[in-house]
């Protein structure tokens, strides 16, 4: 007897469709599953054998050959169990035959005693489904409102009994697919930017960085709040749109971390270790798997003590950071993944930590904080839109009880923000930037309504500090954000220069080399 059941396949944060073919025949009792397997969905054998036998049902003692077509792409997780025990149930005549079989798609986890868990990517896997004309998707209940925000109806089981009873007829209790279920937004647990005592010039860099969606890179001595003011940027970006919350959820998923329900709404902040090597942090390893760069795709990736990070490692981001993807390439295999976000990074001045510090003095030599700075290459560093410097809060400011303005709130900062993206997008709305960070050199100067006495400031700038045309650029899309927050739709020499007032490292630089 042969069986033949629509499921779905996982490649990197893309769905494509896999056809689980079951054929039982006679001879000795064995269970061989062919068509690119991995070892999850080799052991599938296992489950599926104990969960059809503790649902009820009879397992055949039969010859039995499991084919994944096509065979070509690898097939890895384990959410084949639940098409392959129906496939079986199917052959043997214990799950009724009908139209299922060819609009309706499976997928699911099954435990020993026949319950559906929730499995990793269901979004990608659903949106695949709904591309291909299938009708509908069955699902472990806790992803069904995952899958029905791809606009797919979704068909929640429990456990493979429910499952046979869906097919046989009965009454589901789908998940319509017009109106996705959206978690509430919450707000990111990183505090309020009023908590923050001093630092105006940082908290003004921060306030410019979430309007444009510029990366930001805080230098500063030990203690001076660089992380502190780092995990507060989450807190001041705007609420992500439907489509933003539906590709987040997508990449969140499909990288093993699917929301509890609903679709993400919270923006991602990813911390990762210094430590950790190049693979980890933009993807790679033996199964091309995606790195911190996506998993902070939408959200911020924050880099504390950059400098102590692996020189492979911070090379490795210019590539996402210019691209805003990542490109795993592998023997069997090359992924794509989208890793569109907001690099936050912190370090010191110095290898002692307190170059520049008032009450401190400094005990490295001009050569040894050259070569510690010489560890964050300049294409990296020009990919790096804002670059400060940051001293230790008076004491003044730390012991003072006044009054928080309400202008520094994170609320209303946020406000600020929201509005200076409308700005944006309606500035760019032709093209496929959504904040000034994004937009093509070409498209700024010529959208980007840049004055006369903006372009002789920026040139003046260029003779003293010799910025790069990638930094010159750079500078330029921070001027326009500049004037967003401003609300002026020109930009202006005073916008430029207080741009140029945040390349803070390439002045370090410059006076270091004078003082050889």
């Amino acid at each position: 007897m042969l069986a033949r059941v629509q499921s779905l396949g996982l490649r990197g944060v893309e769905g494509f469709p896999v056809f689980v073919e079951l054929d039982l025949a006679g001879g000795l009792p064995s269970f061989s599953t062919v068509g690119l397997p991995d070892s999850t969905v080799r052991e599938s054998r296992e489950r599926v054998t104990s969960a059809v036998r503790n649902s009820g049902f009879k397992f055949p003692s039969r010859r039995i050959t499991v084919n994944l077509s096509p065979a070509r792409p690898r097939k890895e997780g384990s959410h084949y169990d639940l098409p392959i025990a129906l496939a079986v149930l199917a052959a043997s005549g214990q799950a009724p035959a009908g139209d299922w079989a060819k609009s309706w798609c499976f997928v699911g986890e099954l435990s020993l005693d026949g319950r559906v868990r929730p499995v990793s990517g269901v979004l990608a896997m659903a949106e695949s489904a709904r591309a291909e004309g299938y009708t509908a998707i069955v699902v472990p209940s806790e992803n069904a409102d995952e899958a029905a925000a791809a606009g797919l109806r979704a068909l929640p089981v429990d456990d493979l009994r429910q499952a046979v009873r869906l097919l046989g007829g009965e009454a589901p209790h789908a998940r319509g697919a017009a109106a996705p279920i959206l978690a509430p937004r919450q707000e990111p647990a990183s505090g309020d930017l009023s908590e923050v005592r001093g630092q105006s010039l940082a908290k003004r860099a921060l306030e410019i960085a979430a309007a444009g969606g510029h990366n930001l890179l805080l230098i500063g001595p030990p203690g001076t709040g660089k992380s502190m003011i780092a995990r507060r940027l989450p807190g001041l970006l705007p609420p992500m749109s439907e489509a933003e919350a539906v590709e987040v959820t997508k990449v969140q998923s499909a990288c093993g971390r699917p929301p509890s329900g609903g679709l993400v709404r919270t923006r991602p902040f990813r911390a990762p270790h210094h430590a950790c090597s190049a693979a980890a942090l933009v993807g790679g390893g033996p199964a091309a798997r995606a790195g911190e760069v996506c998993l902070a795709h939408g959200g911020v990736l924050f880099l504390d003590e950059l400098t102590e990070f692996s020189r492979p490692s911070l090379e490795a981001l210019r590539q996402p950071l210019e691209d805003r993807f990542v490109r795993v390439a592998r023997a069997r295999e090359s992924l794509e993944y989208p890793s569109r976000f907001m690099l936050v990074a912190a370090a010191n001045p110095c290898p002692c930590g307190y170059l520049g510090h008032p009450q401190k003095a400094c005990s490295c030599p001009p050569r040894a904080v050259e070569r510690y700075l010489n560890r964050l290459s300049g294409p990296l560093l020009d990919r790096i839109d804002i670059q400060i410097e940051m001293g230790p809060v008076d004491f003044a400011d730390w012991a003072s009880s006044a009054k928080v303005s309400a202008g520094d709130t994170s609320a209303a900062v946020r406000e600020r923000v929201v509005a200076a993206r409308a700005r944006q997008t309606v500035r760019w709305s032709e093209g496929p930037a959504t904040a000034n960070a994004f937009v093509e050199p070409a498209q700024l100067r010529k959208k980007g309504r840049v004055s006369s006495q903006a372009y002789a400031t920026l040139e003046a700038a260029q003779r003293m500090a010799a910025f790069s045309a990638r930094s010159l650029d750079r500078v330029l899309r921070v001027a326009r954000t500049i004037a967003d927050l401003g609300g002026s739709a020109e930009v202006g020499a005073s916008h430029v220069a207080e741009a140029v007032q945040f390349r803070s490292l390439d002045k370090l630089r410059s006076y270091l080399s004078q003082q050889r």
